[in-house]
């Protein structure tokens, strides 16, 4: 084995460094043609040299990435995606936003691929065939042309994009079902293992696992009162209470009666009848998620180097950070201003770059002010707190800059 090989030992794979590389060929070399031989980088050997150290550099990365992509702590992209196929799970695919839409025009006029436009620029197709009814309205459901998790607070889908005769005019009297973001790498990595808890030791586990599999689930917690009275988030006396978004509330169903101890209750909003092992009707309750909209307002000094898609990252990277404070969690002020100065986990997953990057770009401004809150024009400075289910969500428009 010589310094230029990948190697695999009890501890796992090493790879020398391209210096070590560089310094093995070049003894070699000088041990064929002689010590004395010159070397140096504006020679044609030692550009040769070079190259070569560099092509087993990378060949060596690859092999190392390779084996580390058999590992889902390591994989990434399609390679985590495959992986985790043996654990049941599928990556999750972004899905349309929706709202609900109240149409106005002449009565019986028809509007095809007819499409609607928010009020920041978002376009929303209406299905392929509208017919206004007798009383000159119609209600139906327009889906976002953009993938994702699109919000739209209600009466802002008000333009029509496309004119059409007798179409006079439209709005969404509520807010927009927020579709599904595309899955990250970090977020799959955390449900693959939180789905290997399938034959845990305590309920609780099994039943988050269950739940985690079931087709469509995108956001869970268990809760559990194992005391004597209601605990502070109300749930009963011995009972669960599982929070999950998404999935087939039958199939959830099933999943919580399968694994939840004779004699524990359930509790929640959401019921759902199921039948137990002998086949005797029993009724599963749970909450639905409920997503409470947070909004962040802040107000920077542009400086020496500052550019506009800046500001965009910072929106991106405060909106990252809301949106990762889970079910049940708290909104915290100061990991907003780390977000709002392009430092951490939110910035360098929203924006793609490294933190060594992110930290030329911080340098180019200065924050005066920072406020969240649950209003479209925040002006607190303190932490929010979550009730225990809901989930914060967030979005680039929720989250006003202002320079």
């Amino acid at each position: 084995m010589t310094i230029r090989s990948v190697y695999i030992d009890a501890t796992g794979i090493h790879a020398p460094t391209y210096s070590d590389i560089y310094s093995d060929l070049v003894a070699v070399y000088q041990g064929i043609f002689g010590a004395d031989v010159y070397l140096g980088s504006d020679s044609q050997d030692g550009q040769l040299i070079g190259i070569l150290a560099q092509a087993f550099t990378d060949t060596n990365n690859a092999i190392v990435a390779a084996y580390n992509s058999f590992s889902p702590a390591y994989a990434q992209g399609a390679g985590l995606a495959s992986m985790v196929k043996i654990n049941g799970l599928a990556k999750l695919v972004p899905t349309n936003s929706t709202a609900v839409v109240d149409i106005v025009g002449q009565a019986g006029k028809q509007i095809s691929n007819g499409v609607a436009e928010d009020v920041n620029g978002i376009k929303w197709n209406l299905p392929a065939l509208v017919t206004i009814g007798i009383g000159g309205t119609v209600t139906t459901t327009a889906t976002c042309a953009t993938l994702g998790a699109i919000t739209a607070q209600a009466n802002t889908i008000t333009k029509i994009s496309t004119p059409t005769q007798g179409w006079q005019s439209i709005t969404n009297p509520a807010a927009a079902t927020v579709g599904a973001p595309a899955e990250t790498d970090p977020q799959l990595r955390i449900r693959q293992s939180k789905s290997t808890a399938q034959p845990a030791q305590t309920v609780i586990g099994a039943i988050y696992a269950a739940i985690a599999n079931v087709p469509g689930v995108t956001a869970l917690e268990v809760y559990e009162n194992d005391t004597d009275v209601a605990d502070a988030n109300g749930i009963p006396a011995h009972s669960i209470s599982p929070v999950v978004g998404g999935g087939n509330v039958l199939a959830v169903a099933q999943a919580i009666q399968l694994r939840k101890p004779p004699g524990t209750q359930t509790y929640g909003t959401t019921s759902q009848q199921v039948t137990d092992p002998v086949g005797l009707p029993i009724t599963i309750n749970w909450f639905e998620l409920a997503q409470i909209q947070i909004y962040a307002a802040i107000t920077i000094v542009p400086l020496t180097g500052y550019v506009s898609t800046t500001g965009t990252l910072i929106q991106e990277a405060i909106a990252a950070a809301i949106n990762a404070g889970g079910i049940g969690g708290t909104v915290y002020m100061a990991k907003m201003y780390a977000a709002a100065t392009l430092s951490g986990d939110a910035a360098t997953s929203s924006s793609g770059l490294t933190q060594a990057q992110l930290d030329a770009l911080s340098a180019t401004y200065s924050i005066t002010s920072l406020a969240i809150g649950t209003a479209a024009n925040p002006t607190g400075t303190s932490n929010i707190a979550i009730a225990f289910n809901a989930a914060p969500v967030s979005s680039v428009a929720n989250v006003a800059l202002t320079a």
